[in-house]
């Protein structure tokens, strides 16, 4: 099985950056769709952005201020934030699988870092 864990998440002020890191273990993951996620409380999970087979997808709320990467020497991809907004403020959660990218149904999750980004 894959393990992924998250970090980087935390407090953050308006039009402020974090750079959120997932690191896999397990299987070699450079041939799995990657993808990150993000929840607020009362609220369904959302997608936020992926990438696979060399392509990026993100969603229309953070397109222009996110970035995603990976590093496949490390087995970790990363979600470079910018111009956060407090609207940002959720838990980030990363995925694997060997799904569609932008779809919800990977098959691996890590446990989620807090983002909180204030006005």
């Amino acid at each position: 099985q894959v393990q992924l864990v998250e970090s980087g998440g935390g407090l953050v002020q308006a039009g402020g950056s974090l750079r959120l890191s997932c690191a896999a273990s397990g299987r070699t993951f450079n041939t799995y769709a990657m993808g990150w996620f993000r929840q607020v409380p009362g609220k369904e999970r959302e997608f936020v952005a992926a990438i696979s087979g060399g392509n990026t997808y993100y969603a229309d709320s953070v397109k222009g201020r996110f970035t995603m990467s990976r590093d496949n020497a490390k087995n970790t991809v990363y979600l470079q934030m910018n111009s956060l907004k407090p609207e940002d403020t959720a838990v980030y959660y990363c995925a694997a699988g060997k799904v569609a990218p932008t779809g919800n149904e990977y098959d691996y999750w890590g446990q989620g870092t807090q983002v909180t980004v204030s006005s």
